[in-house]
């Protein structure tokens, strides 16, 4: 082989190697949620080279689930610095997702944030001009968008056989029976827990379960609206709301102040109206049946649940047949490592993820303005060209 041969090849053997090196994540936030994305993240050839967490037990659990030899640190700030890092995960609850997914882009790390995107819209807004001023890849959690039943539900669609739609149907019914009740167990940053949240005395049961407190989150009703309103907006080709209205039931589960039973209701430019109905004290359902999507056009109308779609053209007899159906039990589970794949290829791609910050503001939006219509009690306006919400 001469000498110009050899480099070429090389050459070509070096640039595939770098290919082939994995990226090397950092996660943020290791309860239940960030360790099973650690375990995701690994599956598919990343390496988590740093666990971060403010609860000691968490920190330790979250090092034994990631990689060996894995860094470990008690202050988000100090694993951003960490040179060797090229992608965080956050996982944290939603109150801190914007603090430390701007950090994140702005110490050159591209990001995979759970959802919601974040907790307040003017949070969102910043997230959005910090990730596009500095070109980092952020990927929002809502992992539907890389579910392929999804892609080819969405197709059907966009063909335009259901014709227009006027009207989006949606729910999602299962039963929680009470909060947790656990103790703490080992050292808690309380302070920096809380972080940009109002100051309260260390609780255990706001800590166990952040999800069902205002200051937070939005409870069962933001964390499950989070992927059914995404996939909504995704369907059906839409940036924001023109008006929100949201109604709750009492509080059925004790000491929890997000009811866990609730309609949405949301309006939109594009001249339909989008329903979803959370109800939390229904039966137990398996995770085929607990949730559903309909989109109601002038000639038919398209089913999509976890895994499951139809497509049902108008019928005038008393049997509903799909034209239509495919049902792929048990594939669910594939779709939050497909998006997870998907983001470490735009990692490497530099290439737009399936769930950019954009769409996660899009969705955020809603939930924000779905928090402050059930607490206020009205139906509330969206001013898109201020960038307000208005009464």
């Amino acid at each position: 082989m001469d000498r110009r041969n050899f480099l070429i090849t090389a050459g070509a053997a070096s640039t595939s190697a770098l290919a082939a090196e994995p990226v090397r994540a950092g996660l943020i936030g290791a309860g239940g949620r960030g360790r099973f994305l650690t375990g995701e993240f690994k599956e598919v050839g990343a390496r988590v080279g740093a666990v971060c967490d403010v609860y000691e037990p968490n920190l330790q659990a979250g090092l034994k689930a990631a990689s060996s030899g894995a860094k470990e640190y008690r202050d988000y700030r100090r694993l951003l610095e960490d040179k060797s890092i090229e992608a965080v995960i956050v996982a944290t609850p939603d109150h801190w997702h914007a603090r430390m997914t701007i950090d994140a882009v702005e110490a050159g790390k591209d990001v995979y944030v759970e959802k919601p995107l974040c907790h307040e819209i003017p949070e969102g807004f910043a997230m959005v001009e910090a990730v596009r001023r500095t070109r980092r890849i952020v990927q929002v959690g809502t992992q539907r968008r890389s579910h392929d039943m999804f892609m080819e539900a969405k197709k059907l669609l966009d063909g335009g056989a259901c014709g227009p739609v006027r009207l989006v149907t949606t729910w999602w019914m299962n039963h929680q029976a009470s909060l947790s009740d656990r103790k703490l167990e080992g050292a808690l940053d309380w302070k920096q827990w809380l972080g940009p949240a109002p100051v309260r005395e260390m609780d255990a049961k706001r800590f166990f379960n952040w999800y069902y407190y205002w200051d937070y989150s939005g409870g069962l009703l933001v964390g499950q609206a989070a992927h059914i309103v995404d996939a909504v907006h995704w369907f059906m080709n839409s940036a924001a709301p023109l008006a929100v209205t949201c109604a709750g039931g009492q509080v059925n589960l004790p000491g929890a102040e997000v009811p866990e039973t609730a309609s949405l209701t949301v309006e939109y430019p594009e001249n339909y109206l989008s329903n979803f109905v959370i109800g939390y004290k229904a039966m137990r359902y398996h995770m085929y049946h607990d949730q559903l999507e309909q989109f109601h056009g002038s000639k038919a109308r398209l089913d999509i649940s976890r895994e499951r779609y139809a497509l049902i053209p108008e019928n005038q007899t008393m049997e509903i047949k799909p034209s239509v159906e495919v049902s792929r039990p048990g594939s669910f589970a594939a779709c939050t490592r497909a998006h997870i794949r998907n983001f470490l290829e735009c990692v490497r791609t530099r290439q737009e993820p399936n769930a950019p910050v954009e769409a996660g503001l899009s969705t955020a939006i809603v939930l924000a303005m779905a928090m402050d219509s059930l607490r206020q009690g009205r139906r509330l306006k969206w001013n898109a060209q201020a960038r307000k919400v208005e009464a």
